[in-house]
């Protein structure tokens, strides 16, 4: 039997609300499913005498130091102290600090939080989540064109949480569902084409979407929603409508949300919203 090595804390340290080191170790830690750490979170240390007690229990506790520090002191201060005692350290933002400061001739304002105040993106942001969830599901046709983005889609091909992370990004976007059975809106042909994006999927994906979704309601999974003959029925008329349209058309199988969301914003030709 192999022995199982015990992996040491880790201490997010931050002089703002550190969610930027929690985000790259839950990235970094996606990688190691099986695998388990402790974490101990320290948002908001702003001046050494708070900086020293974290840095003195990381020491107790032989612990690994990640942190996102701007202010040079506190930086310096905490390599320092690591070093001395043997600590894992990195600083997340320093080398990058470091490099565009060199390379620009431009000290760095080193003020923490500069990300999370309230700007005119974060407003534009705001509102283009508002924008989205109004305009679900094709609720309001005559707002289409407001729309930076308009997605179309039968049921199951993920209109709805891209649209809800466009909005996070900055963009308006408005989705409709697609339905045989249901005339189109005449406003969809009333916008320009290359603002919309036409979604597809694999069948056997849909049938198992649909069957899961049915049985989470309590219904009969073996029924006319989740029937091949009936979701090829919508993957073609679905078709026909994007040929009329003449937009492009994208399979969201096997693609995560932000895989599709960077292939829509591809061919729209948008440039990535400042954050």
């Amino acid at each position: 039997m192999t022995e199982e090595k015990q992996i040491k804390d880790f201490y997010l340290l931050s002089d703002a609300v550190g969610q930027l080191t929690t985000d790259l170790l839950d990235s970094v830690m996606v990688q190691f499913p099986d695998v388990e750490i402790n974490i101990k979170s320290f948002p908001f240390i702003l001046h050494e005498d708070s900086l020293i007690p974290v840095l003195e229990a990381a020491r107790d506790n032989q612990a690994h130091v990640v942190v996102s520090f701007v202010k040079e002191d506190l930086h310096q201060t905490a390599a320092r102290f690591c070093q001395d005692h043997g600590l894992f350290y990195y600083n997340v933002l320093h080398p990058i600090i470091e490099l565009i400061g060199e390379e620009s001739g431009t000290p760095s304002t080193q003020k923490p939080g500069q990300r999370h105040k309230l700007n005119d993106q974060y407003y534009k942001r705001i509102q283009a989540l508002e924008f989205a969830v109004q305009n679900d599901d094709g609720r309001y046709p005559n707002r289409f064109e407001e729309a930076d983005i308009v997605l179309l889609g039968i049921s199951r091909t993920s209109k709805t949480p891209l649209s809800i992370y466009l909005a996070f990004q900055g963009y308006k976007v408005a989705n409709l569902p697609l339905v045989p059975e249901a005339q189109l809106p005449e406003e969809i042909f009333k916008i320009e084409s290359n603002k919309i994006i036409g979604l597809t999927n694999d069948i056997n994906v849909l049938n198992k979407f649909r069957r899961e979704r049915m049985r989470s309601y309590g219904v009969d999974e073996s029924g006319l929603y989740s029937a091949d003959d009936r979701i090829e029925k919508e993957l073609a008329y679905a078709n026909e409508v994007y040929e009329r349209l003449q937009c492009p058309i994208i399979n969201v199988a096997d693609r995560s949300i932000e895989e599709t969301a960077t292939l829509i914003l591809m061919f729209m030709n948008f440039k990535p919203q400042q954050k």
